[in-house]
């Protein structure tokens, strides 16, 4: 028993090759096209210029948000990164919580000092929203063990939350308001 193949005219077969051979040509153009744009891209957000291609991209306004966190611009980082907390990928969101966390911490850090009651409670504030942006990195994607090691430090230089009925006063009333004291 012998198979036998349809008979394809050379100049068929030579055609159906032309045809391949200019769309792998064109694939291969437009690949070689793309790596440039990414190289490109790669090397504007590098030096915190904006990139030509892939404005709108969420990579892109990651990267210009990085760029301003790592040159203390942390206001307009701030704003960048909001924008990208409800874009992405659980991943994706949870790095710019990470990061918005990462500012936060470094502000209060180079404003903590001294024991003016002010710069207290401006460190104080800064470190309860990094404690809140390193819980929600951590709600988004629970696997980044800097995020967690990030909380950890937060929570140690956070001042412990007084409990209501326990303190220095003498009397836990006063700490529980307008509750009177005596009643059955």
């Amino acid at each position: 028993m012998s198979l036998k193949f349809p008979s394809i005219s050379v100049k068929k077969l030579s055609l159906l090759l032309v045809v391949i051979a200019t769309l792998a040509s064109l694939a291969i153009a437009y690949e070689v096209n793309r790596i440039r744009q990414i190289y490109a891209f790669n090397r504007a957000v590098s030096t915190g210029k904006n990139p030509q291609t892939d404005k709108q991209s969420f990579e892109a306004k990651y990267a210009t948000a990085y760029w301003l966190a790592k040159n203390e611009r942390f206001k307009e980082s701030t704003l960048l990164y909001s924008q990208l907390t409800q874009k992405g990928t659980p991943a994706q969101r949870a790095a710019v919580q990470h990061n918005i966390g990462n500012m936060f911490f470094l502000k209060a850090l180079q404003v903590s000092g001294g024991n003016d009651p002010k710069v207290r409670d401006e460190v104080e504030y800064l470190l309860m929203q990094a404690h809140s942006s390193y819980k929600q990195a951590l709600k988004q994607d629970n696997s980044n063990w800097g995020t967690r090691r990030n909380l950890d430090r937060v929570i140690t230089l956070l001042p412990e939350t007084p409990t209501p009925g326990v303190g220095e006063s003498d009397s836990p009333g006063l700490i529980m308001g307008n509750i009177p004291n005596g009643l059955p």
